[in-house]
């Protein structure tokens, strides 16, 4: 983490990530910074040189609804973007923090899990850490080492690399999700931990994070590969839990009838459904303990 401000570390890299033509400025000759310049933003966005140096410095972190909207007019944002840089901009006690204890899950919803012995699904935190699973999403995980922060998985357990076919979607959707919850909770202590352990630990995290994507976690299709029982095609959901919005639920789905759901029907015969005991935690590990449902 550098000591420039959240704000200012997301504005500079989205744009250093744009070129003149992006916004149809033209480009004479070579250029000493990637991306676009501060003057080139500050002229679009409508506000000052000076004031929009300040906002990329961290010398000025409250600008106004206006000013927030022309930015991101000027940078060309998305509106998953475009909503990271409102929450940048609020003051520290109106965002959505992620307090101590706000790990636990809520009894009727480990509940919840052990009632779909046909479905994996599994609770995750801001941090992608898995605080919760049921049977049959533990035994689709059964080949990685541990079973407990799906960003480790993907970049540091050498099975997410065969486990994910699409291995660099499934790397810039772990960072994008991360980088959404960071907006609400810039200073949490967890997300800061795992940012700098993966990023010490995966030079391709530590690029991905630095290029400041925003992106929640939506529905869609994901192309497995287990060992076990071969290659998946599943539809990925996921839920926020009420009470719990810094907790989202994900459920995995496979066709009816389909190859998927077969594979899904031998995972579970695999399984003997017994509460598994307390994963033990590693000194030298990131992941806090996972709750089984």
């Amino acid at each position: 983490m550098s000591d420039s401000t959240p704000l200012g570390e997301f504005l500079r890299a989205r744009r250093e990530g744009l070129k003149p033509q992006d916004v149809g400025l033209p480009e004479h000759g070579r250029r000493r910074v990637p991306g676009l310049r501060r003057e080139e933003v500050a002229m679009l966005a409508g506000v000052s040189p000076d004031y929009y140096m300040r906002l990329e410095q961290g010398r000025e972190s409250s600008p106004s609804a206006q000013v927030v909207d022309a930015v991101a007019d000027a940078l060309r944002l998305d509106d998953e973007a475009i909503g990271h840089l409102r929450r940048l901009t609020r003051a520290p006690a109106e965002r959505r923090t992620h307090a101590a204890g706000h790990d636990q899950v809520d009894p009727q919803l480990l509940q919840l899990l052990d009632s779909w012995p046909d479905t994996p699904a599994f609770v995750v935190g801001p941090a992608l850490d898995i605080l919760a699973h049921n049977a049959l999403a533990a035994a689709l995980h059964s080949g990685f080492e541990r079973f407990d922060n799906l960003a480790r998985m993907v970049f540091v357990d050498p099975a997410g690399r065969d486990f994910y076919q699409d291995w660099e979607k499934a790397a810039q959707s772990c960072v994008a999700e991360i980088r959404a919850a960071y907006g609400y909770d810039p200073r949490s202590p967890r997300i800061i931990e795992v940012v700098e352990t993966l990023s010490a630990k995966s030079p391709e995290f530590a690029e991905l994070w630095a290029r400041h994507h925003v992106k929640g976690k939506t529905r869609q299709t994901k192309n497995l590969r287990h060992a076990q029982v071969g290659d998946l095609q599943i539809q990925f959901s996921a839920f926020t839990v009420n009470g719990a919005p810094h907790q989202q639920l994900v459920v995995y789905q496979a066709e009816p009838g389909s190859p998927t759901a077969a594979a899904f029907t031998g995972l579970r015969s695999r399984t003997d459904n017994r509460r598994p005991e307390p994963e033990q935690r590693d000194a030298e590990s990131m992941p806090e303990p996972t709750r089984h449902a």
